[in-house]
């Protein structure tokens, strides 16, 4: 991509390819509003069926970032490298999608993004153990670029940054979707005592506390952390593994749900400022907790 492109757009790829690629198949899916990777039906769904948002990663700093959970399923390599942890590298396994979970009391948990299933030559359940896929969230307008270069398709494609420009919310995606469904599926896979894998980008998983990690023996959740490496002959992006985190599950979740707490003498500052201007005072004669809890 060039130097341009990287500077002024915030849009990687669209329909799969970056937005420099001018070969007859990227034009293709442009045109088609195709996905190339195993979305369940040919063309692009994101946002609207009949008018798809076809974007599947975007720049944030020197990152492509993939916004579309369906952009992890190139190759399938998100499937296989969960089997070969839950079930080990010789087993014989397949994935099932978004299957829905319930409780005891029958309420629905969600669905589950995959669950993998080993099974043995009888074709009989043997074990199971869930995949959820995690991209990042965006703040700011997507859709105006895209359909600005959908309009115009050019290598030189460039969007002016400043308000609503589009970014990753890494924060929304954590604490709005990732985080409680690891609570509350993930929950219910713990106490079933099956493993877990979750699927999602090295700069997200950056974005996390620093969990304990443990051996993978002892694991009961495989994060695994993919990104995109850009082939120059074929001006294609390719997800790549790029590390696995192994942890058990509550020193995990423990870490992620338990904030860092700041220095409580910036909170007493503001509580003593809102109450100055509630009471009308300025000039308090008694000393304040800051001044108590400095002594």
């Amino acid at each position: 991509m060039s130097k341009n492109n990287r500077n002024n757009s915030p849009l990687v790829e669209v329909f799969g390819f970056p937005i420099d690629n001018e070969s007859y198949k990227a034009k293709r899916y442009r045109t088609k509003k195709l996905c190339p990777f195993n979305n369940k039906v040919p063309n692009c769904t994101k946002d609207k069926a009949n008018n798809p948002l076809g974007v599947c990663s975007v720049r944030h700093g020197n990152n492509s970032v993939i916004t579309c959970p369906t952009r992890f399923r190139e190759d399938w390599i998100i499937i296989e490298n969960a089997a070969n942890f839950a079930f080990g590298v010789k087993s014989n396994w397949t994935s099932l999608s978004e299957i829905k979970l319930v409780d005891k009391n029958g309420q629905s948990a969600g669905n589950i993004d995959f669950v993998l299933v080993e099974y043995d030559d009888r074709g009989r359940l043997t074990d199971f153990a869930s995949l959820e896929v995690q991209g990042v969230y965006i703040s700011g307008n997507l859709r105006n670029p895209f359909e600005s270069f959908i309009k115009k398709p050019t290598k030189d494609f460039v969007w002016p940054t400043g308000y609503n420009y589009p970014k990753p919310d890494y924060l929304s995606s954590s604490r709005k979707r990732l985080i409680p469904q690891m609570l509350y599926k993930g929950g219910i896979f713990k106490s079933w005592e099956k493993k877990q894998t979750v699927a999602l980008q090295k700069c997200f998983y950056e974005t996390l506390p620093d969990l304990p990690e443990t051996t993978e023996d002892k694991a009961d959740i495989a994060w695994f952390l993919y990104d995109l490496e850009f082939d120059k002959i074929s001006n294609q992006y390719n997800l790549v593994l790029s590390k696995t985190i192994y942890t058990e599950f509550e020193p995990a979740l423990h870490r992620v749900t338990t904030p860092i707490p700041g220095d409580i003498s910036n909170f007493i500052n503001t509580l003593q400022n809102k109450l100055d201007e509630h009471l009308d005072n300025n000039s308090p004669d008694t000393p304040s907790l800051t001044d108590i809890i400095s002594k």
